[in-house]
């Protein structure tokens, strides 16, 4: 219940856009810019391409980053993020993590999921090249992000039962925990650094774990 308010709260979020043309993906927006594709059939025989063009980097007045729509190539509609686009059939969802996208589908109104594809050119398109053409190797990042963040996430836990219980009132009731794990200030350093890119490059594949990526955002 509380899920479909939010989604219909953000259904009301969303304004007409004023029709300027989709720009296109440029190298020097690899960090900053997220732009996805969903061809839906119009009906008559041919498709209608939709785009989602996110920019990280740029917040509205009150702060908060935005989603823009793109119907053919020209602007249709804008809206805080998250964002819930009706379209044809369905709706766009688009949700952000602090890393990136978590989330940019496509859903129909009988409740089945697309993700939208991304542009050839993207940070998310490029993640997606190295998964169809070496398989393998990206298997192997993938499993990497994953343990990377779970070691950063098991560090983290240790180091905060050690803090929490050398606090006098609950050391007396349960006693004081030694973490087992005692890194220096580079390793923690250096540690968290591998998580953030772990859980970026979970981002750019729109994977996203509330204890995992939430813990290293």
């Amino acid at each position: 219940m509380f899920e479909e308010m939010r989604k219909r709260r953000a259904a009301r979020r969303v304004k007409s856009g004023d029709g300027h043309p989709l720009q296109r993906f440029r190298w020097w927006q690899l960090l900053g810019r997220s732009l996805f594709y969903l061809r839906l059939a119009d009906g008559a025989g041919g498709h209608t391409v939709y785009a989602v063009d996110v920019r990280h980097n740029r917040t509205d007045d009150d702060g908060y980053n935005n989603a823009d729509l793109f119907v053919d190539g020209r602007h249709h509609a804008r809206s805080r993020i998250p964002a819930v686009f009706p379209v044809p059939g369905g709706k766009i969802e688009v949700k952000k993590s602090v890393f990136g996208l978590k989330r940019c589908h496509y859903v129909t109104a009988e409740g089945s999921e697309q993700r939208l594809q991304p542009d050839r050119f993207s940070a998310e398109g490029r993640r997606a090249h190295l998964d169809r053409t070496h398989p393998a190797l990206s298997r192997g990042i993938s499993l990497l992000s994953t343990v990377v963040l779970l070691a950063s996430l098991a560090v983290l836990v240790v180091q905060l039962l050690e803090k929490l219980t050398r606090s006098a009132p609950i050391a007396a009731q349960i006693g004081t925990f030694t973490s087992p794990v005692v890194l220096p200030v580079w390793l923690n350093v250096a540690l968290g650094v591998a998580a953030a890119l772990a859980s970026t490059e979970r981002a750019l594949r729109l994977r996203y774990n509330w204890l995992l990526d939430g813990g290293a955002g």
